[in-house]
């Protein structure tokens, strides 16, 4: 029989500090994530050199909590994956240090990750993957689609110029005076107002991919301001309703519109703005009549994770794809 095979996963790009270990690729051993929100609502957003630190303090408790839940040693590890980059520097520098450390004194096989190539394979992580296939990334600091026609495959056909959909959802969160994160505040306020209000749509040139949100954050800041200098009530129900379906629905179409195009077999939507609401619904409604698969993962798996990061970390182990320990953080990482 084939032996299992088990990657022990380490993500630190941003403000989460998280460890797991996944077998073959698919199941969840153990999961473990220790979030920094706390530290950073009080500044509005994620302050890097906190979140370097917080990560210091947190790996080693983390890394013997995903041990304990496995309940496993390192004896039933057969690689280390770690995300390499995109994201902060100082943050990703204490995951890659550490699991550099670590593969060095425990004589494992090291592999690099790409952040965006986690965040599309936690799909995989509750069903399988059929090619090709097109991914819709949205997070904080990503909005891409993404066509995939082999495991480890990756061709950009879109991409943000600008704002990525998560950074223009916690920018407009703060104009409307909500907390860090804004993403969800946003999302469940919109669910409370009506559509009241004309935001413009970023289609871009004909035929292309890519997204563009920071025209309409600038309408929807001027929109507030305008308000508050001529004494209107702005009601943030309405606002958080017409700045969301203005997102969504530049990135329902433009998704529908290449997966019909390239013909793929299966839609995937990752990143932490997958967990939005509206977003899940107005996909659900669009794709429900075309014959396209799609598949959006569980919220817990939305956000960033270490499964995640163990489950594209065993593609690159099965191609024999390792790194040396010469291994660094690239903050500005192409998914390629």
């Amino acid at each position: 029989m084939k032996k299992d095979v088990n990657i022990l996963g380490i993500e630190t790009s941003c403000d989460e500090t998280a460890v797991a270990i996944v077998k073959n690729g698919r199941e969840i051993i153990s999961n473990v994530v220790a979030s920094q929100i706390e530290s950073h609502k009080r500044f509005g957003g994620v302050v890097p050199e906190i979140a370097s630190r917080h990560h210091v303090e947190q790996i080693t408790l983390v890394l013997e909590e995903a041990f304990n839940q496995a309940e496993m040693d390192w004896e039933d590890i057969d690689a280390i994956a770690v995300t390499e980059g995109p994201g902060l520097v100082g943050a990703l520098l204490v995951g890659v240090n550490t699991a550099k450390a670590l593969a060095f004194a425990k004589h494992k096989p090291l592999i690099g990750v790409h952040h965006i190539a986690g965040h599309i394979y936690a799909n995989r992580l509750e069903s399988e993957f059929t090619f090709p296939l097109l991914a819709l990334i949205v997070s904080g600091g990503h909005t891409e689609l993404v066509l995939m026609r082999a495991h480890g495959e990756y061709q950009v056909i879109g991409e943000t110029r600008d704002d990525a959909a998560g950074e223009a959802y916690d920018k407009v969160a703060r104009m409307l005076e909500l907390p860090y994160p804004g993403g969800p505040h946003i999302d469940r306020l919109a669910s409370e107002g009506e559509e009241s209000i004309d935001f413009p749509r970023a289609w871009l040139e004909a035929g292309s991919y890519d997204f563009s949100f920071s025209g309409l954050k600038s309408a929807v800041i001027n929109k507030i301001h305008n308000g508050k200098q001529r004494g209107e009530i702005i009601k943030k129900e309405d606002v958080a309703a017409s700045f969301q379906a203005s997102v969504v629905e530049v990135l329902t179409e433009k998704t529908l519109r290449a997966a019909e195009e390239y013909q793929v077999e299966q839609v995937i939507v990752a990143g932490g703005v997958a967990a939005n609401q509206g977003l899940r619904k107005s996909l659900d409604q669009k794709f429900s009549g075309t014959g396209i698969p799609l598949k959006i993962p569980s919220l817990k798996l939305c956000t960033d994770n270490a499964a995640m990061i163990a489950a594209a970390g065993a593609i690159s182990y099965e191609r024999g794809n390792t790194a040396k320990l010469d291994l660094n953080a690239n903050a500005s990482l192409l998914l390629k």
